[in-house]
C-alpha cells in the first residue's frame, strides 16, 4: 500500500492507496483543489469547501451524462469497411464455389 498526501483548499489529506496507484491519486486530488478553488469555498470549513467541489464536479459529471452518445466514423474507415466487407463476400463466394464442385 502506498500513502498520498493531498493538498486541497491549503489543507493537508494523507491517505492510503493501492500501489502504483499514487500518480493517479495525486492526479485526481489536483482536480478536486481545482474544483475547491474554484468554489469560492476556501477558509470555510473542510467538509464544506470539499461538499461544494463535490457538487461542481457532480454538476459536470451530469451535463457530460446528459450529452447525446454520437459516434463519428471518418469518411476512411468507411471506405475501409466497405473494401473488407467486399473481401469478404468474395471469399463467402470462393468458399461457396469450392463446396460445390467437392
Amino acid at each position: 500500500m502506498g500513502n498520498v498526501t493531498l493538498s486541497i483548499g491549503g489543507r493537508s489529506f494523507t491517505l492510503a492507496c493501492a500501489d502504483g496507484e499514487e500518480m493517479h491519486v495525486t492526479r485526481l486530488g489536483r482536480l478536486i483543489d481545482d474544483k475547491a478553488a474554484a468554489s469560492g469555498a476556501e477558509g470555510q470549513t473542510e467538509t464544506r469547501m470539499l461538499l461544494f467541489a463535490a457538487l461542481m464536479m457532480a454538476d459536470e459529471l451530469d451535463e457530460l451524462r446528459k450529452r447525446p452518445k454520437t459516434a463519428e466514423i471518418s469518411p476512411d474507415f468507411t471506405d475501409r469497411l466497405g473494401r473488407i466487407a467486399s473481401h469478404v463476400e468474395n471469399l463467402a463466394s470462393l468458399l461457396e464455389s469450392d463446396a460445390a464442385s467437392a
